[in-house]
């Protein structure tokens, strides 16, 4: 339910009245959490996901509380569904302001756990996805003076962890793509940033006690980090709010980790 929303995100301040942003992957998790917070802040939202059901589900509920919201079924990893993604924005709003490339997958696994298949399916998803959907906003906002880009990378986009060996690296691609794109795109007016998320309970972390071993890696997963606790969806997506709105105007290829503490061990 939007009531999930907790402390200083429930009361909206407008931070993104009127822009039109695209979020993908915003079916769960930190997705949803994004769109409900930028629909609080005032944005026009077209969202996103493989997954149509509970996208179609966020959209009805976002619409109940006066937002209006597009939806785009698709995978990020193949080109015109990328396409239509952003396009739809411009279709219906006329112009796209806003980017979230969240849409992602977290396989876990070392390197000999992970197949070749996984590998290559988090590289489509997190890091060509990522790649596409950048592409086409770039494309989208150039004619309309810029925009804001934020990109989902991770801690394992900025530092190693276990049983990570696919994941991390696709996250890598995110934090590389966030800087090369904000310095080739800055004097366009487009400004390119991400989050480094921690460890956060996402549908998919809620799921872990159910594998085997997943109940004690996610607890020494909370003692990594300093504050002793996983982070919740709607603490990233209050700094993607921050990041997509006039008050970052003069940030651009930040990687802003949202981790209670952990890569400043």
């Amino acid at each position: 339910m939007l009531t999930e929303m907790t402390g200083a995100a429930t009361e909206g301040r407008g931070r993104l009245l009127g822009k039109s942003a695209v979020i993908t992957g915003a079916a769960f998790g930190i997705g949803r959490a994004t769109a409900v917070l930028f629909a609080r802040e005032g944005a026009r939202l077209v969202v996103t996901d493989i997954q149509g059901e509970p996208l179609l589900a966020l959209a009805e509920e976002l619409r109940h509380s006066g937002a209006q919201v597009e939806t785009v079924v698709g995978d990020v990893s193949v080109q015109n569904d990328a396409e239509r993604m952003i396009r739809a924005a411009v279709d219906r709003f006329g112009r796209l302001d806003v980017l979230v490339a969240n849409a992602g997958i977290i396989p876990l696994g070392d390197v000999q756990e992970v197949t070749a298949t996984d590998w290559d399916n988090v590289m489509a998803i997190d890091g060509r996805g990522m790649f596409l959907t950048c592409r086409f906003a770039i494309e989208a906002m150039l004619p309309t003076g810029g925009g804001a880009i934020v990109c989902l990378s991770s801690i394992s986009g900025l530092a190693g962890q276990k049983r990570q060996a696919a994941y991390g690296p696709a996250k890598f691609i995110a934090t590389g793509l966030t800087k090369h794109l904000a310095v080739e795109w800055a004097d366009r007016g487009i400004r390119v940033n991400a989050v480094a998320p921690g460890t956060i309970r996402t549908e998919r972390v809620e799921r872990l006690p159910e594998e085997p071993g997943g109940s004690e890696y996610l607890a020494a997963v909370e003692r990594m980090h300093p504050m002793g606790r996983i982070g919740e969806p709607a603490e990233v997506a209050s700094a993607i709010v921050f990041l997509a709105s006039d008050d970052a105007s003069f940030i651009t290829g930040a990687v802003l980790p949202v981790d209670g503490g952990y890569l400043a061990q």
